[in-house]
Parts: structure tokens; sequence; C-alpha cells
């Protein structure tokens, strides 16, 4: 059966629980660990995509455990973000800082992705009081009314318009067309490897080419690192691999290894400029919580200690040899980021629903539908990357 029928799904979610879609995977899970969820009948499932690039250090790492239950005893919300000294926030903003170049030492933490996208955007309008932006073809930045405008999914957009005024798009590694970068941009958008697209790598030289032009005229450029932070690429950063560094930098997912958190992240001279004409420029109730930043501090010693960043691309590349497959139409892969491109979106489906029925669990891709994203858990073992390569050849062999 390619999809679960409505009175399936009924059994699987309560009726007062809103929906995204009419054909979830359906699956009851009652606990994780590592690479592995387990359904209410002990079903074991190897995770592929790592709650789509959050769990990179696995599923309730118990030093991210530990540091959640400690703060937790301690205090939880006391007042909205930036009123009170709170170490929880103090000691992330400064080990962030550690991590990530010079021009990028001051940090606002809020809920989400989106929700660092959308005051990166605002901080971009506010240190150059200008009001364009260029965003990427193909790019996905978020599902709130800021971030769809920068986001190049007309499917995804069509039935929200009108948008942000003064959004427009460029091709990916087009060197011709950054000449519409201009004085009047306030900022440029983009994703350095762009995940929801599946999994589409820039070229250097179009990157830094990039960087040039938005110093010469004076724009701000944002590098969306919402899926491809903390090691998925195997870099901290995936910028990292272009040698450039943004102006502004928006971080979530892995972040809070498991934790609802983001960042955006710019100079100290940037983000002052939300401190006046209008004071409160950007301000959020539950952003920088106690909770969530000590689990992303902990999360982010485990990355620092652990061999798992430098073993990213060796295990990227053991998937692509073993996926070495007739049905593949193309493999797309840096580090632990993936996709895998057949020639349908049916077919997606079946080797989808046939990884579930093996206790594997890979997902789609919003704007890529005829391939399928591997993301899995940076803690992912060789003998466990074997196992997931055997279930999914025999899900591509059934293609035939």
């Amino acid at each position: 059966m390619e999809y679960q029928d409505i009175a399936q799904i009924n059994m699987s979610f309560s009726s007062h629980l809103a929906q995204t879609s009419p054909y979830p995977l359906g699956l009851e899970i009652v606990e994780a660990e590592g690479c592995y969820l387990y359904d209410k009948s002990g079903k074991r499932y190897l995770d592929l995509i790592s709650g789509l690039a959050v769990s990179n250090v696995g599923h309730c790492h118990p030093e991210v455990v530990s540091a959640i239950k400690a703060q937790a005893d301690r205090f939880l919300h006391l007042i909205p973000y930036g009123e009170i000294s709170q170490a929880p926030q103090n000691l992330l903003a400064e080990k962030l800082a550690t991590i990530l170049p010079h021009s990028l030492n001051s940090s606002y933490f809020v809920n989400s992705g989106t929700e660092a996208n959308e005051a990166a955007l605002k901080l971009a309008k506010r240190a150059t009081g200008r009001h364009e932006v260029v965003a990427i073809k193909g790019s996905y930045h978020g599902a709130t009314h800021g971030s769809l405008s920068v986001t190049g999914n007309e499917t995804k957009k069509r039935a929200f318009r009108p948008f942000v005024p003064g959004s427009s798009f460029i091709e990916l590694n087009n060197l011709e067309q950054l000449e519409l970068i201009n004085e009047r941009t306030a900022a440029v958008i983009i994703e350095p490897i762009m995940g929801d697209a599946g999994v589409r790598i820039p070229d250097e030289s179009y990157i830094k080419a990039l960087r040039k032009r938005c110093d010469e005229t004076g724009t701000l450029l944002i590098f969306d690192e919402i899926q491809t932070g903390f090691g998925r690429t195997g870099k901290m950063f995936a910028f990292e691999h272009f040698n450039v560094v943004p102006d502004i930098l928006t971080i979530a997912k892995a972040f809070g290894g498991g934790m609802p958190i983001g960042a955006f992240v710019s100079s100290i001279e940037n983000m002052s400029q939300l401190t006046h004409s209008p004071m409160l420029g950007h301000i959020t109730t539950f952003g920088g919580n106690p909770v969530c930043c000590a689990a992303a501090l902990a999360n982010i010693n485990v990355l620092l200690r652990e061999p798992w960043i430098e073993d990213v691309d060796k295990k990227g590349k053991r998937f692509k040899e073993r996926l070495d497959h007739k049905a593949v139409v193309e493999f797309r892969q840096i580090g632990l980021m993936m996709a895998v491109e057949l020639a349908s979106e049916a077919q997606v489906s079946r080797v989808i629903q046939s990884l579930l029925e093996k206790g594997v669990i890979g997902f789609y891709f919003l704007s890529c539908r005829n391939a399928f994203r591997l993301a899995p858990p940076l803690c992912i073992t060789l003998d466990q990357i074997d196992f997931a390569c055997d279930c999914i050849a025999e899900a591509l062999d059934a293609l035939d």
C-alpha cells in the first residue's frame, strides 16, 4: 500500500491534532535513543533523517538530557528575552563566539529556523536602510510569511500571496545574474548547501563571487545554515567549505540537540541596531529559553569532543558507494547530507514505504519530489550504514 488511508491516520493521531499532510508516516514512537526509534509494539527503526537534520548527536544523548534536567531543576522561563542576565544564554553565546569567525560575535536566540531567518531579514533592512532582498530559485527558508517571501517553491507559496514586497530571485551558480544585486539590495539570503531543493551544492567560485558582489554593493550576505550547521556537511558550518564568511548566520535544527532553539548571529555593530530607533527591534518571549540553551551548549560540547564531524565525509561516501544502483538517477552528497534521485515521485513513495516495513526511516524533500533524503545522526556507525544500504538496495531492486 503506497499511502495510508484516513481511517488508519485517525487511529494514530488525535482527531483534535492539526495535520500537515493527508499522508503522514503514522508511526507511534514511544522511545528514541542514538540512531533508533522504537514504536509501541517494540519494533526498532533506524533513523536516516535525524528528525530532518535535528538529532545530529543522536536521539536523547545522555549529556544533553542531563543538561536539560539540571537546568529544569534551577529555573524555567523568567521573563521575555533580553531583560535578565541568564547563565545558560550567556554561556551559549560565549561558546558560539569561540567556534565562529570573529565577525560573527553576537548571537540573538530565537525559537526556530524560520524566526531566525525572519529576524535576519529585519536586521539586514535595519542595518542598511534598504528594503529589497535577493534569494535563490528553489530555496527554502521556512513557512512563515517573511520566510516564504524569500522561498523559491511556488507550490508552497501560491495559496498565501501576497508576500512581503521587494523580494526577487536569481539562479544558483549563474554568475551573470549577480549583477541583479545592486545598491538597493539590503541582503542576499542563500543556503550554502540547498537542502530542500535536493542537496544542491554551489560552485566555490560562485559563492566567492557572491561575497565579492555583496561587498561591492554594500549588501549583507545571509547564510541560512538551518539544515547544514553543526557538522552535517563535514564541517561545523557549511560556509567553511567555501572560505567565505557571511555577514549574518542563521542556525536552528541541530543547534539544540533535539530541543527547539534557533539563532541569528552577526557582528556586535550590526546587532546594536536592534536596540534603538526603535528599541526592541526584534523581541521574542520564549527565545533563549534557559532549558533549550543548556541543551544547545551540551550539544556543542559533544560535537567538539567526539570524532564524528571528522568522520562525516567518510560515512557519506560509504552511502554513495553502496548505493551505486541502476535505479538511482543521481546521488548528491556532501557529508551526511544526501539526496537519492529516482525516476519519479511514485518510485520515491514506494521506496520510503518499503524502508518503513524493513525498519528504516527515509523521507521526502518538499521541493524535489523525485528524490528522497538521507541525513542520519552523525554518530551512525559503518555497520548501521551497511544495514541501511542493504535495505535501500532491496527497495530499489523491487522497483523493476
